[in-house]
């Protein structure tokens, strides 16, 4: 019976019965006028999620890692320069794939716990007077800390030295939860999953692409064949995919944007920030403090927590799972037996969020944390009551 639990990590998350019935279908034929039927319009109902009229939808059988590559590989060349700040470990993971690919990264060190440094970008980009950058990549909400940066800012410091690099965004753990302006915010490569707010098993990298990335394809010498934009898109014009499609995934997003779209996007929105503002009172009611550094940084898809000094969150989840059966996300990198992770995005309900308050609630007391048992729970009810779903 455990495993009917809800999971309070921050991906894959929750998958609702009615996704899982949509993505119980038999095999078919992806090449036939169904599948065709079923494509093009999906492609067009994603760019309402990304916020983008002009910009292209590819999907790839992949994790949002997948999707990483995908926008380097189309549009950089060996030796191309790329400026990208190092706040958390899925930053960290992004500067590692491209220095596997032969780039020569530009590290802007910051604290976890921080967000991507507008102002650092902007002295850097002024200082690359022979636009030898050709890329800044951000990390729109970082997994690791529980943090949201702002991108419309990154897109300023840009646009303020009329700097023409591109503007890469991994939103895997934000898009579909939070607000998300790809046009608005010049965004040129948005990078995503089927894992997270779209409410579906790994598998599938959701990006949109700005016409300005895909002119870059004409010039990027950086090999790729699997994620190639230019097969995928001749072979998405005819209705069909260069090579197997993930069928299941396919029919499972498909009923997913129907689910969001019958929610409303701000409702999703609202809904997620609801939801996390009340971890975020628990938190306050335990006595600890948040990775994340000020208010603006609040993720709403996941907070990261300190756990006080002279304990191991990596006990407390483990002892969490072990005795009541319920996951909660271990602290990565920087944040390895310091921290643990509430993620709240996706399936949740207010009702949800409660019972895993509660439950970590239990196994903090049974390994004598500072706390009172119940006081995170009941500054989340009462937060819960006071607002609206």
């Amino acid at each position: 019976m455990s495993d009917q639990n809800p999971i309070f990590i921050p991906g894959p998350t929750n998958i609702p019965d009615r996704l899982r019935f949509a993505m119980n279908v038999q095999s078919s034929d992806h090449r036939s006028p169904g599948f065709v039927e079923t494509l093009s319009p999906l492609l067009q109902d994603c760019k309402k999620v990304f916020n983008t009229q002009s910009g292209e939808v590819i999907l790839f059988p992949a994790s949002g890692t997948g999707g990483w590559e995908a926008a380097i590989c189309n549009t950089l060349s060996p030796g191309d320069k790329v400026l990208i700040a190092r706040y958390g470990m899925f930053s960290r993971r992004w500067i590692d794939m491209c220095q596997r690919h032969g780039l020569d990264v530009q590290i802007i060190e910051c604290p976890w716990g921080s967000g991507a440094p507008a102002n650092e970008f902007k002295r850097a980009l002024s200082a690359d007077t022979q636009h030898k950058i050709k890329a800044v990549l951000v990390v729109h909400n970082e997994t690791a800390t529980g943090v949201k940066s702002d991108i419309d800012a990154v897109r300023q410091a840009m646009d303020s030295c009329s700097h023409p690099a591109l503007l890469l965004v991994d939103c895997v753990s934000s898009l579909a939860s939070m607000p998300f302006e790809m046009d608005n915010w010049g965004v040129d490569i948005a990078v995503s999953g089927s894992q997270k707010g779209f409410m579906l098993i790994t598998g599938m990298a959701i990006l949109a692409v700005s016409q300005k990335a895909l002119a870059e394809m004409e010039t990027a010498k950086l090999s790729c064949a699997f994620f190639d934009f230019r097969a995928m898109m001749t072979a998405n014009a005819q209705g069909g995919f260069p090579y197997t499609p993930p069928l299941q995934l396919i029919c499972g997003l498909k009923e997913s944007l129907k689910m969001l779209f019958e929610e409303g996007l701000d409702n999703v929105y609202a809904r997620h920030f609801r939801l996390a503002e009340g971890v975020r009172q628990a938190t306050h009611a335990w006595g600890m403090a948040l990775c994340a550094q000020s208010p603006d940084l609040y993720s709403n898809t996941v907070t990261a927590i300190y756990v006080p000094e002279g304990f191991d969150s990596n006990e407390l989840t483990d002892h969490t799972l072990a005795k009541y059966g319920v996951s909660f996300g271990i602290g990565l990198g920087e944040m390895h037996g310091k921290a643990f992770r509430i993620g709240h995005l996706g399936s949740l309900t207010d009702s949800m969020v409660l019972s895993g308050l509660a439950t970590i609630e239990m196994a903090m007391a049974d390994l004598d944390y500072p706390i009172e048992l119940g006081s995170g729970v009941r500054a989340a009810q009462n937060h819960f009551r006071a607002t609206t779903a």
